[in-house]
């Protein structure tokens, strides 16, 4: 009777949690800018092998999202925001999502090589372990520095989708990673700024943690004056243009003011008003990043055209 009971309230896993842990908003920013790196190089490909290079890469960048969340239960299970995710809701095991996470890394791995070319799928190999193993599992819990240097995997993407096409890598391609590198630390620093409870009860040691609020609002501000001029090089290369360097000029220009009006707000004054510059420069962010890769392909059309 009791076990008959308990089998009627444990969660059954559906379809759509399985598709949760792979991160699909995530997955959705890796397929984009993916993409844009593979429809801006100078290397054409049939249409049917970018279909498969991006279909690659972005089950490569699903089975990141689940290697982490198999590893983070412990911490989602904490963490408001996390804690309806399917392992620590108890919908899915751990075990089945780090079965989903290898399985998933070896057949987008083994198929970018074989529809694209092995060193864009080496890169991807590389970009799975980074976020998987060198983030997750050792700088997330490590360092405040680990937005910073965990940003790295999911800037890789558009050098992934550039090599697919190329085989290689070059500046502009550099570039693009610098673009998504510089912006990832402002991006999640605003969201940290409003979201900073969860973290310390994770104990996560995010920079909001470890160092104060004051603090990460002056690294906020800081990182938007180093992200600017990457921004606008990446305008002046093969692949930029007028189209591309005006979008990034605005984008750029509201993005330092953001982060200058974070770093001289005081916390009373955000506690006051509920985070609003904050939370509104975090959906700047959102915007930003999406905006200049949309312009890169803008500029690319309007030139083959």
């Amino acid at each position: 009777m009791s076990d008959t009971h308990a089998y009627d309230h444990t969660p059954e896993a559906e379809f759509g949690d399985f598709v949760a842990l792979l991160k699909p908003r995530v997955m959705s920013l890796v397929v984009f800018t993916a993409f844009v790196g593979l429809w801006v190089a100078p290397v054409p490909m049939h249409p049917f092998l970018v279909f498969c290079s991006v279909l690659f890469i972005a089950l490569g960048g699903g089975a990141s999202g689940a290697l982490n969340m198999w590893y983070d239960a412990d911490i989602d299970a904490v963490m408001n925001r996390t804690r309806g995710r399917p392992i620590p809701s108890g919908r899915v095991s751990g075990g089945e999502a780090l079965g989903l996470g290898l399985g998933l890394t070896v057949i987008a791995v083994m198929m970018l090589g074989l529809t694209a070319n092995w060193f864009a799928a080496g890169f991807l190999a590389f970009t799975i372990f980074f976020y998987a193993v060198i983030y997750t599992i050792w700088l997330k819990r490590w360092t405040p520095q680990n937005i910073v240097i965990g940003g790295a995997a999911g800037a890789f993407p558009p050098m992934i989708g550039w090599a697919s096409a190329t085989g290689g890598i070059s500046v502009e391609s550099f570039l693009m990673f610098a673009l998504i590198f510089f912006w990832t630390p402002p991006h999640f620093w605003a969201l940290a700024l409003f979201m900073k409870e969860d973290y310390h009860k994770a104990g996560v040691p995010m920079l909001t943690v470890t160092h104060g609020r004051a603090v990460t609002r002056r690294h906020i501000f800081g990182y938007t004056l180093v992200l600017a001029p990457f921004a606008l090089w990446l305008g002046l290369t093969s692949v930029g243009g007028p189209i591309y360097l005006a979008v990034a000029l605005v984008l750029n220009v509201l993005f330092i003011r953001g982060g200058w009006q974070i770093m001289r707000r005081s916390e009373e004054t955000a506690i006051a008003d509920n985070y609003a510059v904050e939370r509104r420069v975090f959906k700047l962010s959102l915007y930003y990043l999406f905006l200049h890769f949309l312009a890169l392909m803008v500029q690319h059309w309007v030139g083959a055209w």
